[in-house]
């Protein structure tokens, strides 16, 4: 796909990931509908980009929420042709802890963000991209890219809620791809490791350099703008479909 006039949702597109990968799309002659709760960072973004984003306060688990988000999309641009699932939030509690059991609404409003609100999104806009005229031979008319985490295979201690939300993005990766291949929608999944994201301003430097030493090569932690810039590899190339990419310097995470 030549991005260069389309227009893509980026969820959590205000921070992270998400922000890293909505200026990438613009440099590359896209539009995008940021997709976050963050309505100061949102405005940030409009500042910085112009004409080229829209913002719309989204929370992706709701649905009558995401499909406003899409309205005013469609209203703004006219279509969507790429959806980056970019949105999440993590969690720390064992399964049995000192203070009892893992809490239940933890663990339902992880699942909730991060796997029911990747698929909540994906679906509404896939609904949109199905009426795209394709933009290639092969029929194209959109490509989605959800995001997951080295801990779907890799999960850590306390990380039951958090790898389960992402070892099901992993797993729904193909089974989205081949229900939506006869409308010519792509569907991949990125496989982060550690990424240098505000997540990791408040850790302590001797830890930073721990977390770094266990990158096999190279030995730091990732940058958004690389996890950015495979998603536009991504959406160029027509021929990756129904695959989940890790990222990650090679990393193996320990238990702990």
């Amino acid at each position: 796909m030549d991005i260069n006039g389309k227009v893509a949702v980026v969820t959590g597109g205000a921070s992270g990931l998400g922000q890293a990968t909505v200026r990438a799309l613009c440099a590359k002659g896209g539009k995008v509908a940021i997709f976050d709760l963050n309505e100061q960072a949102g405005q940030g973004m409009i500042d910085e980009l112009g004409k080229s984003v829209i913002f719309a306060r989204v929370n992706v688990a709701d649905e009558a929420s995401v499909a406003a988000g899409i309205a005013q999309t469609i209203e703004a641009f006219g279509a969507i042709h790429i959806c980056i699932n970019c949105a999440g939030i993590g969690s720390a509690s064992k399964t049995l802890g000192k203070d009892g059991p893992h809490p239940l609404d933890i663990w339902s409003k992880v699942i909730s963000v991060n796997l029911t609100g990747s698929f909540n999104v994906l679906r509404l806009c896939a609904e949109q991209m199905a009426k795209n005229e394709p933009f290639n031979a092969d029929g194209g008319r959109g490509v989605v890219i959800n995001t997951a985490s080295v801990a779907a295979y890799e999960g850590q201690v306390g990380q039951a809620a958090y790898s389960a939300s992402k070892g099901g993005i992993v797993g729904m990766t193909l089974p989205i791809a081949r229900d939506l291949a006869s409308v010519g929608i792509r569907v991949n999944t990125i496989v982060p490791g550690l990424i240098n994201t505000p997540l990791f301003s408040t850790v302590k430097p001797e830890i930073y350099a721990a977390l770094e030493q266990s990158v096999l090569y190279p030995k730091r932690l990732g940058r958004p703008e690389e996890i950015a810039h495979l998603a536009v590899s991504i959406v160029e190339n027509d021929y990756i479909n129904g695959e989940c990419i890790r990222m990650d310097g090679g990393i193996r995470m320990q238990p702990k």
